[in-house]
């Protein structure tokens, strides 16, 4: 069987756990295998129920009474713990930073190979696999030996999509865990901000130096606004002052993918291509016709950003009214 081990926040999947489940399902075929999951810290039913729409048909759980939040340590010692018990042919996460941290985790305690970022695998005696490396400038195809395949899928490298819905059995499973397993563990939360965040945001209105300044970037705040959306940036505008790092975009920043992806004034670096690239569809705004970011996009207005994004803040309130 395969094992998808998810990610779950206050009772619910994250996005990075639906793309796990959705990419395990191709690859469970492509396997001749179940697909099982894993829950690590909790077992809810809503959890369970959830794993079930996206065609896990087991669903294992371990909930040691000491694991109150999310560990690293304790959390890749679970899942080194369950490939030596549920002899999984393959174990897969998603690539979030999570994902890939307990991955590396598990596969350190099990002297064993991991291979981050995958995009696409095929499974045999020696599996193939091609992965993201570099931050999305390049694709590697490897070649990975192992008893059981350690592996993660890229983010947003797949988009999540329910399958065939289960009733997943649920099996219990006993992990041991010492003092060394708990000395990294999440011990409190802080709400820092309400509402659509930038990795979630349906729409981001993104924009670079082009916005000029800091005040610039009040229209930008507008369109968001009306679109439901949040407003993202490139490095040099971070790097300028203008906006905090919490609103990067890119390789260093926030990878992002909403529906759409509105760039004004941004040129498309490579490391900035790497945090929007997956985004349903880009709107670029700029002067320079042969800009990365125009040249990548779906659609784009050739002009003045300061002139388009009003125009477009006018007719979203006109259709609106």
């Amino acid at each position: 069987m395969l094992l998808v081990i998810l990610e779950h926040e206050d009772g619910v999947l994250v996005e990075a756990a639906r793309e796990a489940l959705t990419f395990g399902r191709t690859l469970a075929e492509k396997m001749g295998e179940d697909l099982e999951a894993a829950l690590i810290g909790s077992g809810e039913d809503s959890l369970v129920e959830a794993a079930g729409q996206y065609g896990a048909e087991t669903v294992h759980v371990a909930a040691p009474v000491e694991l109150t939040d999310y560990s690293p340590d304790a959390y890749g010692s679970i899942v080194a713990q369950m490939v030596e018990s549920l002899e999984p042919d393959a174990v897969l996460a998603c690539g979030s930073s999570r994902g890939n941290e307990v991955m590396a985790q598990a596969a350190a305690r099990l002297d064993a190979p991991f291979v981050a970022n995958s995009l696409d695998a095929t499974p045999g005696d020696d599996w193939l696999i091609t992965r993201v490396q570099w931050g999305g400038s390049l694709l590697e195809d490897v070649t990975l030996e192992a008893d059981t395949p350690l592996l993660t899928c890229g983010l947003h490298s797949v988009a999540s999509e329910p399958g065939d819905e289960q009733n997943p059995d649920v099996e219990e499973f006993d992990a041991e865990l010492d003092a060394s397993d708990l000395i990294t563990m999440v011990k409190d939360r802080v709400v820092q901000e309400a509402g659509v965040t930038l990795p979630t945001a349906p729409v981001v209105c993104g924009g670079g130096r082009g916005v000029g300044s800091a005040d610039g970037f009040g229209q930008l705040e507008e369109l968001a606004t009306l679109l439901g959306g949040r407003v993202g940036c490139s490095r040099a505008v971070t790097n300028l002052g203008w906006r905090p790092h919490s609103d990067q975009v890119g390789q260093t920043g926030t990878r992002i993918a909403p529906e759409i992806y509105i760039a004004s004034g941004i040129s498309g670096a490579i490391q900035h291509w790497v945090g929007a690239m997956a985004s349903k569809h880009i709107l670029a705004i700029n002067t320079d016709r042969e800009a990365n970011m125009v040249v990548k996009a779906d659609w784009a207005v050739i002009g003045d950003l300061h002139e388009v994004v009003p125009a477009i803040i006018e007719e979203v309130k006109r259709r609106k009214a």
